[in-house]
Formats: C-alpha cells, structure tokens, sequence
C-alpha cells in the first residue's frame, strides 16, 4: 500500500480513460439491458467484493425488478497489480438452488474468478448464470468466460478508479485512470 505522496503521484501521472459523467452513462445502459433479461426472474444478484462495491452501489438503485442480494469474496489480486492463485474468502450465504443468478464484478480482467464463481454457483444448483462487469478488459488471450453485461471495455493497461484499486488504493475514484 503506497502512503498518500505516492498514491497522489499515482494518480497525477495516470491517464483519464473514462470520465465519472461517461461510467454513470455506462451502468444506466447496463441497468436497462439486465432490466429488459431478467426483470421478470427475481434473481439473486452475488457482488464480488471488495472492487465491486462501487458498481454495485450505483447499479441496484437503478434495477426496476425484485431481486435477493448476497455478495461473494473471491481473489485473484490482493494489493498486486498481477493475478495470483484463487482464494475463496466468502461462498454465497443465500441458497442459489434453482435461481437465476447474476453476478456483478468490477473488472473482467483474465476470467478466471468470474469462471471459477460461475462454476461455483451452478454447482450448487442454480437454474442459470449471468455475469455483469464494470469493465472488460481487452486482452490478446482467450479468456474462459465472456460477461453478459458489460459497462465498458479498456485497454490492455492496469486499470483504477470506480471500485479496481492500483496498490491498494483509488477504488473511490468516479472515474477510470489507467497507469502510463
């Protein structure tokens, strides 16, 4: 975790990929299309904490349907800016049997946590899966799983801003910075 000179120089040296009025007029467009497919399924909606914090926050005001909420803790990063090995700190608490469930992240980055949430919960007997993420990085590699919703797609650089974090810090930011 960077002390406040360095994340203040973090963030003074980054690039503005996406500005706080551009990300609000992204999850509106998001919650129109989850309302329009699953406004008539009372779904559960699993948040991936912690980087989903501030899309979900923003996203389920503006969600017109019933839906049960639940989060789930899974990681891949930690406070590094490179995906490690998966750690599973909190499975659903809701029973998701028979359930359509949509799952919201920050960021779909590699794929790996949402494909390894997505296997979770249809192993435990949900009726369908749907993912929605913030951001969909674009990356040269396959990934194993692709959202079924997402806000905006950016570049192949670290990312932060809007609930992704860059060593710990930033995930309060309105808007997407990228690092140089």
């Amino acid at each position: 975790m960077p002390n406040v000179a360095e994340a203040r120089g973090l963030l003074n040296s980054a690039d503005v990929l996406f500005t706080a009025d551009q990300v609000s007029a992204a999850v509106e467009k998001m919650a129109e299309d989850i309302t329009a497919l699953l406004g008539n399924s009372y779904p559960l909606v699993l948040s991936v904490m912690g980087g989903a914090v501030v899309f979900t926050g923003q996203l389920l005001p503006r969600l017109a349907f019933p839906l049960d909420f639940d989060y789930v803790h899974v990681s891949r990063y930690g406070d590094k800016t490179r995906g490690g090995e998966l750690v599973w700190r909190q499975a659903p608490k809701e029973d998701v049997r028979d359930r359509v469930v949509l799952v919201l992240d920050d960021i779909l980055d590699e794929g790996e946590t949402m494909a390894a949430i997505r296997d979770k919960v249809l192993a435990m007997g949900a009726k369908s899966f749907h993912s929605a993420v913030f951001a969909n990085k674009l990356i040269s590699k396959a990934k194993p799983i692709a959202a079924d919703f997402v806000g905006i797609d950016v570049p192949d650089r670290y990312v932060f801003g809007y609930g992704m974090d860059v060593r710990g810090a930033w995930r309060n930011l309105p808007a997407i910075y990228a690092l140089k």
